[in-house]
């Protein structure tokens, strides 16, 4: 039997319902994703198990949840440490070793910074990998405020106290010339590269994970203006903009994001057209998933958060291309992110070890009509302390969200007649409530409020740390001047 390759691709922070013909943002420009997706099945109740990025990437990887968060690795150099930002445990598989065994090539061509810091362990089983440097607040460029100063005032209010990660963004960008520069493109071109390579290499796994539309949203100036034109404020590419934020800036933020969704898709569909090239479709599976989402003033707010553990946030995408079908079907019942690595080894025929996930095949063929009632997520909080953050257990009818370490009562939507999730019924339905969060509860095995056992702290960058001491001294000279 001919062995099919494999593809991942994952989106960091985008939205599931940019993808879909969802109504609220069917303007958005994803021409390339929506061709795919007339070509795939798509998950519509696709949901994170735990989040956000690296916890999401683990579940992935080994099929195993990670929440509730249980494990105390050694995370030095892991700024932050939220619970369940760590590294894959020891003893879970990762499905790239696994593939290894049997004889596939496994690539990695990523550009999220997180998964390669110190003491973090995501290359496990690749072949080769590449990492792109520079996103965000990536220690890669030298350099200090002044080699920055000139750019700082376009992207905040004040100037004189910049964001250390806006100064690092701003080092790590400086020698960005064209599109070809910006970090989706390099990840997608080196993942064509890649591809190029290895013709004699079959079958193959390739993952490529774009840190991008993470923020900073920060694309060329054109494709913000597809969206919020004629523009000329504050870029507050970070994607958190001041609470007196006028309208215009804060449509010219959402624009931002649009922008750089746009830019990610043009990107992810030249790398598409490699696959035309080398005549790749017809022996490879192609999945296109995402960690999370992104408030947009769904409920006043723009950014993500564990307070806000609705659709928007915690809804993913998840694309799934195979050869054999090659025609669109839309699944209605829930999945999670954990159910992809059981999923890829069904769909390449190789046995999967005992994990937390399910395949969702059989849900695609007719073989089973759901595979469960409820899901339930948990999104880290960063918090100094025990673990924390909150927890959503989603049925088809009832979202309940409630915080895992604080004594609450939580927040109940009807999602029938309160899609938008924006009305807290709690309090008329309290029996509901204590029924929902009982499942919480028996997933954690405490007790709710509940004490995890991880221990967390507000570990900052080193740019973070550096420009700290730095005023610092600078106060202390200033001091002993008489």
């Amino acid at each position: 039997m001919k062995k099919l390759n494999l593809i991942v691709i994952c989106l960091d922070t985008f939205r599931a319902d940019l993808i879909g013909n969802d109504e609220k943002l069917s303007f958005v420009k994803t021409p390339n994703l929506d061709r795919l997706s007339e070509k795939s099945i798509i998950f519509k109740q696709a949901y994170g198990e735990g989040q956000p990025t690296l916890q999401i990437r683990r579940a992935f990887f080994t099929g195993y949840r990670s929440f509730p968060w249980r494990f105390n690795f050694d995370r030095r150099g892991v700024w932050h440490h939220a619970p369940g930002w760590h590294k894959i445990p020891p003893h879970q598989q990762t499905l790239a070793e696994i593939l290894l065994e049997h004889g596939y090539y496994t690539g990695l061509i990523a550009d999220t910074y997180h998964m390669f810091k110190p003491t973090l362990n995501f290359t496990r089983g690749f072949v080769s990998y590449e990492f792109i440097r520079g996103q965000e607040s990536d220690n890669w460029h030298p350099g200090n405020i002044n080699h920055v100063k000139d750019k700082i005032s376009k992207y905040i209010k004040n100037p004189e106290n910049p964001p250390p990660v806006l100064v690092q963004y701003l080092l790590n960008t400086l020698d960005r010339e064209s599109e070809e520069d910006y970090f989706c493109a390099k990840v997608f071109n080196k993942a064509s590269e890649w591809l190029k390579y290895i013709s004699d290499n079959k079958p193959f796994f390739l993952w490529i994970d774009s840190f991008d539309p993470h923020e900073p949203w920060d694309p060329p100036r054109e494709y913000a203006d597809l969206y919020y034109p004629n523009y000329e404020g504050i870029e507050y590419i970070l994607g958190y903009p001041p609470g007196e934020a006028t309208p215009e800036e804060i449509e010219r933020v959402k624009a931002l994001y649009f922008g750089e969704v746009t830019l990610v898709d043009k990107r992810l569909g030249l790398f598409l057209e490699k696959m035309d090239e080398l005549g790749l479709w017809d022996n490879t599976i192609l999945m296109v998933v995402s960690d999370h989402g992104t408030e947009l003033m769904d409920h006043g707010h723009i950014g993500k958060r564990p307070s806000e553990l609705h659709p928007f946030n915690t809804r993913i995408l998840w694309m799934l291309y195979h050869p054999e079908i090659k025609k669109k079907k839309i699944v209605n019942e829930f999945v999670q992110s954990h159910d992809l690595f059981p999923t890829a080894l069904q769909l390449l025929n190789i046995p999967s070890p005992k994990v937390d996930g399910e395949s969702v095949w059989p849900l695609v063929i007719g073989e089973k009509e759901k595979l469960r009632d409820y899901i339930i997520t948990g999104w880290a909080d960063w918090r100094i302390g025990p673990a924390g953050g909150r927890a959503s257990i989603r049925t088809k009818e009832w979202n309940y969200i409630v915080t895992i370490d604080k004594e609450d009562k939580g927040e109940l939507y009807h999602i029938p007649e309160d899609p938008e999730e924006k009305n807290n019924i709690v309090d008329e339905y309290l029996e509901i409530a204590k029924a929902l969060r009982e499942k919480v509860e028996a997933l954690i095995g405490q007790r709710l409020p509940a004490t995890l056992p991880e221990l967390c702290d507000r570990a900052l960058s080193p740019v973070s740390l550096y420009l700290q001491k730095k005023q610092r001294l600078i106060e202390e000279t200033l001091h002993d001047v008489p």
